[in-house]
């Protein structure tokens, strides 16, 4: 073996360490526990919402859970009342503000204080800018911004009160790197990082930890649900394919346990997922070369097209032969296990 390569071998091997190092240390458990704790998980009823209430419940919290189709609601809470636990199911819309503040106070008068704050409702606009509407950023805004704020400001006084409490905020990395065609999205993203950093750096001095999340692309099943726009086939195509991909995608489970170990540690920031690590961490670097990097990749993804673009239509009527095909094969399973299908 000459010198070269057993550097070249001792390199890769030292990266290897590090990397399996830091996975290591990223995935400590902490020691907050959910055992008797009130956890509530806005847009719980499916997807990532549901996994982590599932790993809540399992861990001994009471759980509360919100969104807005009732029916969808309430195969969720029975699948996770099933074995005893307590848990509560309420029909809300988050994008009012007096349902929120209505939707705290039910939980606190029949669970009890509540200690974790989950801020996890999202909607997904898919597609190029040309297409976005006023409305698009509106909804965008009220879920990833305003109902995440009503939220906090409805759990904080009795927080504060006793000295403690947890919040986590689901943001994405497209709230660190804004993503093409996901302009609204990436937008109210954005947004919700700052705020959730603030409320951070004020909040820590009473005992309340901020957490916020930046996932990447996570196989949770939801492309299903997401509204597409433009090339409405093209369009869901690409966004389900990237959805399913492993190189790409991290396992919801997964997640899901990364984001309660990062809540008991009352860590600042978790990205989670390798290529969304690495996106971050370059944009931070090079923020005008990622993005000219993004607008090439930019072209690659489905043209804007005429007036019928402007349609919203989900990702389930826009099937195609190519997101019906094996390379969606990750994402189906997930729709059957997290909920997503009627």
């Amino acid at each position: 073996m000459t010198s070269t390569t057993r550097n070249n071998w001792l390199a890769a091997a030292g990266a290897g360490l590090a990397l399996a190092a830091a996975t290591l240390w990223s995935n400590r458990r902490g020691t907050y526990d959910l055992r008797g704790r009130v956890v509530l998980v806005t847009g719980g009823s499916r997807g990532l919402g549901l996994i982590l209430a599932r790993q809540a419940v399992a861990e001994g919290a009471k759980v509360a859970i919100c969104a807005r189709d009732a029916d969808e609601l309430e195969r969720a809470r029975q699948e996770l009342a099933a074995d005893g636990a307590q848990v509560m199911a309420l029909v809300r819309d988050l994008t009012n503000a007096v349902e929120v503040r209505t939707l705290v106070a039910e939980v606190q008068q029949q669970l009890g204080p509540i200690d974790v704050l989950v801020n996890n409702a999202g909607i997904i606009t898919a597609g190029p800018l040309d297409h976005m509407e006023l409305r698009e950023y509106e909804e965008s805004m009220d879920t990833h911004f305003w109902a995440p704020l009503h939220a906090m400001q409805a759990v904080l006084p009795d927080m504060r009160l006793r000295g403690e409490g947890r919040i986590v905020n689901i943001a994405s990395v497209g709230g660190k790197v804004a993503v093409p065609h996901l302009v609204p999205y990436s937008a109210s993203k954005f947004a919700l990082v700052g705020l959730s950093e603030g409320f951070r750096a004020e909040l820590r001095q009473y005992g309340i930890q901020v957490t916020t999340v930046c996932p990447g692309l996570l196989r949770t099943g939801s492309p299903r649900n997401a509204i597409v726009k433009g090339q409405h086939r093209k369009e869901y195509a690409w966004f389900t394919i990237a959805d399913s991909l492993p190189a790409l995608t991290v396992a919801a489970d997964s997640a899901a346990r990364q984001i309660w170990n990062a809540c008991r540690r009352g860590d600042a920031e978790i990205i989670i997922g390798l290529p969304a690590k690495l996106l971050s961490a370059f944009h931070g670097l090079a923020p005008g070369t990622t993005a000219d990097l993004l607008s090439w990749v930019n072209r690659t993804l489905p043209a804007p097209t005429g007036e019928q673009g402007d349609a919203r239509h989900f990702g389930h009527e826009s099937e195609s032969e190519l997101s019906q095909s094996w390379l969606t094969t990750l994402t189906r399973k997930a729709e059957k296990d997290n909920n997503e299908r009627p």
